[in-house]
């Protein structure tokens, strides 16, 4: 790729990663959190340790291997063309799922400001789906444009956000934290539900290493953004849910579909609610704009390849995978149009839980493709084993019905994989 399509530089790359892990977690998340209580702390320790230990395996990746798709990338060059085929297809479904769960908490921050908007579940539907289309029509206009959109979004919700959390700390409740496990499971069993559902607030750290063909100096670039974008996110997301968790009681926590904007509002007033409800609605368009962008990333490279079909391949004149595009928007409208009559929080719950089992597995096949890549020196070999098992036990911590769905969505992809092996496969008896 030339010079000139590279547009995107570190603060651009860097915006990008934090505003892809702030995006509708922070907002809604602790809505999902109430029926676990202060125990949920232990889970969102779990993550944010298990999360900044992945950022460093894709970090380390990013200097080694050049090429972009992220985990496509690293997966093909330590394990051969299926196994990177399974690691691309699986994070296609979890960018496809997690757009789909962005869209929906951005109608849900929406109905916090103007609450006829989402009065009905069919209203909320369909403004989930036009933010959905907007993001989709900004990344068609190219990639730096969708890189701008983030460095406005991104400082729009990261410095309120800051803010609130340091402020809320004042009006966290003791009350709110006991009993310390209010599920009364064992808290085994808390903490690996609960890690489970924060990670969501952390998908996005390796948001750099997937269009680096579209970045400048990206051996350099990357792993800077990598890192940085996940320390400064991941820590202001954990501050700001912990205090809205303090700050609301259980029963209001749990039925709310934008928890901070109420709280803010119980405390602060009825502006304070409505400037909360703003800011989450530009956050979560803004978190929506970066996964459109990196959709069509996902799969360009392994349709460069030929392991995805070569439609994902083509691009406009702007250099934009305009197919890929397309496809990633229209599956996503299908998963919210078809589980429109969830509670918005039920919704948000059920697709974050099928986003992270779904991009568990290529953070799995990374770290092992670290592992057979370069595995030298021996302190990284610890934060790699750190980062094995937190994969494996938050994959088991989304639950049955979960790994169900997201191992149906991943089989679905081994048709095309036979599909496009095969075409390959009669293409060289052709040349022959």
């Amino acid at each position: 790729m030339s010079s000139g399509q590279r547009s995107l530089g570190l603060w651009m790359l860097i915006a990008l990663v934090i505003g892809n892990i702030i995006g509708s977690g922070v907002f809604v998340l602790p809505a999902a959190l109430a029926p676990y209580g202060a125990a949920s702390l232990l889970g969102w320790a779990i993550s944010l340790g298990g999360a900044l230990m992945l950022a460093l395996v894709y970090a380390w990746l990013a200097q080694i291997v050049p090429n972009h798709g992220g985990a496509y990338a690293y997966a093909r060059r330590a394990f051969g063309d299926g196994v990177g085929f399974l690691a691309a297809w699986s994070y296609c479904v979890c960018v496809w799922s997690a757009n789909a769960a962005i869209a929906v908490a951005f109608a849900g921050s929406l109905g916090s400001v103007l609450p006829a908007a989402t009065a009905t579940p069919l209203r909320s539907a369909l403004c989930a789906l036009a933010a959905l289309w907007i993001c989709t029509a900004i990344s068609l206009s190219g990639v730096r444009e969708a890189g701008y959109t983030a460095i406005i979004t991104t400082s729009l919700k990261l410095v309120p956000l800051v803010v609130f959390g340091l402020l809320g700390l004042g009006y966290v409740h003791a009350s709110a934290f006991h009993p310390f496990n209010a599920s009364g499971a064992p808290l085994i069993s808390v903490a690996s539900a609960v890690a489970a559902l924060t990670l969501w607030a952390f998908l996005g750290f390796e948001t750099a290493t997937v269009p680096t063909g579209v970045v400048r100096d990206p051996q350099r670039t990357v792993p800077r953004a990598t890192v940085l974008g996940m320390t400064i996110a991941g820590l202001a997301t954990m501050l700001a849910c912990t205090v809205v968790v303090g700050m609301l009681p259980a029963d209001v926590l749990h039925a709310s579909a934008a928890p901070m904007a109420e709280a803010a509002k119980r405390i602060w007033g009825n502006t304070a609610g409505i400037g909360i409800g703003v800011i989450a609605t530009i956050s979560c368009f803004g978190a929506l704009n970066g996964w459109v962008l990196l959709q069509a990333q996902t799969t360009l490279a392994p349709a460069q390849d030929r392991l995805f079909p070569k439609p994902f391949a083509l691009l406009d004149k702007r250099g934009t995978p305009w197919f890929g595009l397309w496809a990633g928007s229209l599956l996503s409208s299908a998963l919210i149009v078809s589980n429109y009559t969830r509670t918005l929080v039920a919704l948000f719950t059920f697709t974050i839980l099928l986003s992270t089992a779904a991009t568990l597995l290529p953070y799995l096949i990374t770290v092992l493709a670290w592992w057979r890549i370069d595995n030298a020196n021996k302190w990284r070999r610890f934060v790699a084993l750190g980062a094995l098992t937190f994969c494996v036990w938050a994959l088991i911590g989304t639950g049955a019905e979960t790994l169900m769905w997201g191992g149906v969505l991943v089989l679905a992809g081994l048709p095309i994989y036979a599909w496009q092996r095969r075409a390959a496969t009669l293409n060289v008896s052709k040349s022959e």
